[in-house]
């Protein structure tokens, strides 16, 4: 139990990295360069991951790298810079309060997971406050930022749910180097093709790209892919609850969004749909655990 508390520790991290990301994003970087964003977002990542892991992909890991990154890097990056330019911190936040369903749906589908009654109860509260929380704030979204959120928080799932089962053959730092890179070659060309040269980088400008690449990336994807390989699917997605609770927090403290009685409620309610997804009539199964089950797992 201590150490299935460790690890829930460690992937918390990752949410509350992300939710500020949304803020850094909105008031520090260029609104008009999604692709260059993204890309300079996964570079720096993948290159210091890529020095620490020292390995490179081998069998199947070739492909899989390429799929995951463009889901999880390509894909996922340049849809959340959109969202996080197009909306106010706390609404883009919000639609990422539906990712713990999105990955119960998402392992049910791919992976033949059974949700625990525990981990739907608690997505479906964490939904409710997250809606609650951001009702009456500032600002009216339009329908490109929330398809953009939208699209983000669904690629991301069912990245994340196939990251889980094909964890063979490769350490959560090695796999998620490799698919960072993956996305970071998809991304530089076409970055270059369709927005032409980088953006200036400024001082405030590259201390934002910083966070966002070492931060937000490097550290809060080894953090969150590790806690996949040790934690349930459901409760790591309650986990990123924390995501859009950060991104609310952060958008009243620092952007003037609105945080009253109503948003208070709502985060309280976050909070308890956290705590009520921990199933407590027996311990958390490791991811390992859950893989003897998976349908059509073999070792590479």
């Amino acid at each position: 139990m201590e150490a299935n508390v460790r690890w829930v520790l460690l992937t918390a991290l990752a949410p509350l990295a992300w939710g500020a990301n949304y803020y850094v994003t909105h008031a520090y970087l260029p609104a008009d360069r999604p692709l260059w964003g993204a890309a300079l977002r996964a570079l720096p990542a993948a290159l210091l991951l890529l020095a620490l892991a020292r390995r490179r992909p081998h069998g199947p890991w070739w492909w899989r790298s390429a799929l995951l990154g463009l889901l999880n890097t390509a894909a996922f990056f340049v849809l959340l810079y959109l969202a996080s330019q197009l909306l106010p911190t706390s609404t883009a936040a919000t639609v990422m309060a539906a990712s713990p369903l999105a990955m119960l749906l998402a392992a049910r589908v791919l992976a033949g997971q059974h949700p625990h009654p525990a981990h739907l109860a608690g997505a479906l509260a964490g939904l409710a406050g997250v809606a609650l929380a951001v009702l009456g704030g500032t600002g009216t979204p339009g329908w490109a930022g929330l398809a953009a959120s939208t699209g983000a928080m669904l690629v991301s799932s069912v990245g994340y749910v196939l990251s889980v089962r094909w964890r063979e053959g490769a350490d959560p730092l090695a796999a998620t180097a490799w698919q960072l890179g993956a996305g970071a070659l998809v991304l530089l060309p076409l970055a270059a093709a369709v927005e032409g040269a980088p953006p200036p980088l400024d001082t405030p400008t590259l201390l934002a790209f910083g966070y966002t690449a070492l931060v937000a990336t490097a550290l809060a994807f080894a953090c969150w892919f590790a806690g996949l390989r040790h934690l349930p699917a459901g409760t790591v997605g309650l986990l990123g609850l924390l995501n859009p609770l950060a991104g609310v927090l952060l958008g009243a403290a620092l952007g003037g969004e609105e945080l009253g009685v109503r948003q208070a409620a709502g985060l309280a309610l976050v909070g308890a749909g956290i705590l009520l997804g921990r199933p407590r009539d027996r311990p958390a199964q490791p991811a390992d655990a859950v893989a003897e089950g998976l349908p059509g797992r073999r070792v590479p």
